[in-house]
């Protein structure tokens, strides 16, 4: 998967889509990653081709339009990269799926910005299906933290976000590798969530003995492999938490796991979701 040689842009014309280019562009040439720009549209694309709605030909004439204007987004923000532009007929994140096995991708970059009525209240339905049905690494973050902001690159700081779930090994090691890369200063953080108090359990009586648990294994992993950084372990609400530890370290880049040995319906419901929608950065999720 490290380091990326297959890209795929979702394009979807938006403001936070055009926010990310920067990034795009870099973690396209520091990995002379191939580049393929997606743009899934709907029916209502039929209606902008001056064919009749009876015409057989509309359909074809349809992507041949999306198809025009996804190369001239492609020539005006990657002037200096050959990309490919593909447009299709679908439901976003299933275009992206079929692409991403189709041509082996290995990273996924996209903003997220809240659509559909239910998953908009995580994170966005395209940005919800994507972490959540894709083998790919996935980078991504609100539209609010590229708005109107001059893009962190290179990368300088990046905070990795561990768990006790398998994913925490792969998670460091992806991390540990992007940050040498970048010369980049890397930080950990693991963080035990508490649950709130109630008359029945005192919990308070338990954290500390979880936090130096957890300690003694984040401790483990990294002397297993080879990885110099400092760590915090602290006790609270997670997506609350790694964003103040990437506040206080400045962090450019979040590096976390996707949540998948959580199981299907939990992963859904994953702690990454709150990490990305509070996150003052773009995460990279594994």
């Amino acid at each position: 998967m490290f380091p990326f040689r297959k890209i795929v842009f979702p394009v979807d014309y938006s403001d936070p889509c055009r926010g990310i280019v920067p990034y795009v562009e870099e973690m396209s040439r520091r990995f002379s990653a191939d580049l393929s720009l997606v743009h899934a549209y709907g029916p209502e694309a039929l209606a902008r081709s001056p064919l009749p709605m009876t015409d057989p030909e509309l359909p074809e004439e349809a992507r041949i339009l999306e198809q025009e204007q996804l190369r001239r987004f492609a020539e005006e923000n990657f002037p200096e990269y050959h990309t490919d532009a593909i447009a299709e007929l679908g439901e976003p994140g299933c275009v992206l799926d079929t692409i991403v096995q189709r041509d082996g991708a290995d990273l996924v970059m996209l903003a997220t910005h809240g659509r559909g009525p239910v998953r908009r209240l995580l994170l966005g339905s395209v940005t919800a299906k994507v972490l959540h049905d894709l083998s790919s690494a996935v980078w991504t973050g609100t539209g609010s933290v590229f708005a109107g902001h001059t893009p962190r690159l290179p990368y300088k700081s990046i905070l990795c976000a561990l768990d006790e779930t398998p994913e925490a090994e792969a998670a460091l090691r992806l991390a540990a590798a992007f940050a040498h890369d970048y010369d980049a200063q890397l930080s950990l953080v693991h963080v035990v969530q508490t649950p709130p108090a109630t008359y029945e359990i005192d919990f308070s009586r338990y954290e500390k003995e979880l936090i130096e648990s957890a300690d003694l294994r984040l401790r483990e992993l990294k002397g297993k492999l080879g990885v110099e950084a400092p760590h915090a372990v602290i006790g609270g609400a997670v997506a609350e938490a790694v964003r103040e530890e990437a506040v206080r370290r400045g962090a450019d880049l979040i590096v976390t796991g996707r949540g998948r040995s959580q199981g299907t319906f939990s992963a859904m419901l994953s702690r990454l979701y709150p990490i990305v929608r509070h996150a003052p950065c773009p995460v990279l999720s594994v």
